[in-house]
């Protein structure tokens, strides 16, 4: 039997194909775009994501037709929280307003505000990424949409609905929405009613490892399988990444670079602290839960320094970084896109500090590199607010190609960063573990166990890079006011 894992990503929609002994035996990846209509928006066509979707399967069909004849189950991780709103008739209505949008910033005051409890319920502050907030802005400026509603779903789950005609979420990605009772694992009624909606605008919920739906027999027929394909209930891009790294028991930790930056805490319980911005999910697997800190520009933010300098290959421009004299290179602060934890600061915004003429695209690429750990290392502090002593944590990501990138990380943080084998594929085959486990009813401690590890890299003192934390820590409470007045402005 072969299984399916596919992750609907931001900038990428990927997928492998593995065998019951895990064996990844084809790959492929089709990319994405997002668009930015205005500032601080981000919006991605839910038709891309599909199509993208029949792209990498046809492309690994064709790889490996043999195995792929045999598929039993498909599971899918994706980006979490985005807002895909659908009418009667499951049409799409407008472009899904993604996880990094930050437009319903004050829309997160008036959710706290209409339900006081919503931190107790939720596990989670309010924050503008989150769906919740996304719909009370559409009902004040798309109000016309909004009655339109007749479902929302979440990207992954989205692109379930087109595999299997049903509309079905997991507990991990439905706790991004601020709509679930996280302790409870269910929908909360009280938190759907302050956004206007209700149980019957909501996909039935099942636990990640769980039988979801079964595929379309049309679409079955057409890739040419006799038999039925089952649909796992999936996860969230961060718990589908903590399945495939085997990251799925108390204090077992994750560090990933993708588009956004993460460090993910296992947790046996439910265990929130939203005053610093740590968000308290349920896991994807039953009777778990997890903590996670959350920046937003994380490897997006090297990404975006290769745009700006036009260098094409970003691996090299990483690897120009690592030249670079630390002691006179700017600081960076990667709040792109606003910054969740610690702060939750919507109008939060990237700076470059203490610039000059010397300076060069590998100055740049090393301080996003460094401003980047030194986010992940704010993360790690919140969660140890909260309790959670994480000693190492698994590599992984599109940023976790860098040793370089992983050194600064470990030594920002005082943590262990563990470099697997698959690090990078870890969401993919998180998702074909949970397929698996949905398939054969296997257990997770047999299916989830953690790959190997190619390389420990423990962290480094260093004075220079000691001091260059502290001068980052400082700039932050030095900027917010400004940082609120230019947003204030473009208002």
């Amino acid at each position: 039997m072969t299984y399916l894992g596919i992750d609907i990503g931001t900038s990428e929609v990927k997928a492998i194909l593995t065998d019951d002994a895990q064996t990844i035996l084809a790959s492929s990846g089709v990319a994405l775009r997002v668009a930015s209509p205005h500032p601080g928006w981000s919006e991605q066509n839910p038709e891309d994501w599909w199509h993208a979707t029949l792209d990498v399967i046809a492309a690994i069909r064709s790889a490996q037709p043999v195995a792929f004849s045999g598929l039993r189950g498909i599971a899918l991780s994706g980006q979490m929280h985005g807002a895909t709103l659908l009418d009667k008739q499951q049409h799409v209505l407008r472009a899904a307003i993604l996880w990094n949008d930050t437009r319903a910033f004050a829309e997160c005051v008036e959710l706290e505000a209409l339900v006081p409890e919503s931190r107790a319920i939720t596990g989670n502050q309010a924050m503008p990424g989150f769906t919740a907030p996304k719909l009370l802005w559409l009902q004040k400026y798309e109000p016309a949409l909004f009655r339109a509603t007749a479902t929302v779903l979440l990207p992954k789950d989205y692109v379930a609905l087109r595999l299997t005609g049903e509309c079905v979420s997991d507990m991990s990605d439905a706790s991004g929405t601020l709509w679930l009772d996280v302790a409870r694992r269910d929908w909360s009624d009280r938190m759907l009613a302050a956004t206007g909606l209700s149980r019957e605008q909501m996909p039935r919920l099942v636990e990640g490892n769980a039988a979801a739906a079964q595929v379309r027999s049309s679409l079955c027929q057409e890739w040419g399988i006799s038999h039925p394909v089952l649909l796992a209930g999936g996860a969230g891009d961060n718990a589908a990444a903590a399945v495939g790294l085997g990251v799925v028991e108390p204090g077992a930790g994750l560090l990933s670079l993708g588009t956004s930056g993460v460090l993910f805490a296992g947790s046996d319980g439910y265990a929130p602290n939203p005053g610093q911005g740590v968000h308290a999910f349920c896991h994807c697997l039953p009777e778990r839960w997890h903590q996670m800190s959350v920046i937003l520009s994380a490897a997006s933010s090297l990404a975006w320094v290769a745009q700006l300098t036009q260098s094409t290959d970003i691996g090299e421009l990483a690897g120009l970084a690592e030249k670079v004299d630390v002691r006179k290179a700017p600081i960076f602060l990667p709040y792109l896109s606003g910054e969740r934890t610690p702060h939750n600061d919507a109008t939060a915004r990237g700076v470059f500090f203490g610039l000059s003429t010397e300076h060069g695209r590998a100055d740049l690429a090393y301080a996003a590199m460094e401003g980047v750990a030194f986010a992940m290392a704010d993360g790690n502090e919140a969660l140890r607010s909260a309790g959670t002593h994480l000693t190492d944590a698994s590599f992984v990501g599109g940023g976790s190609r860098s040793r370089f990138w992983a050194q600064l990380c470990a030594s920002a943080s005082g943590l262990n960063v563990l470099r697997h084998d698959h690090g990078v594929a870890g969401g993919t085959m998180g998702a074909a573990r949970l397929a698996q486990m949905a398939v054969t009813g296997r257990p997770p401690g047999e299916v989830c166990t953690r790959p190997a590890v190619q390389e420990t890299i423990a962290p480094q003192a260093s004075g220079v890079l000691a001091d260059r934390q502290g001068r980052y820590r400082r700039l932050y409470p030095l900027l917010r006011e400004e940082f609120a007045g230019a947003a204030a402005a473009v208002r």
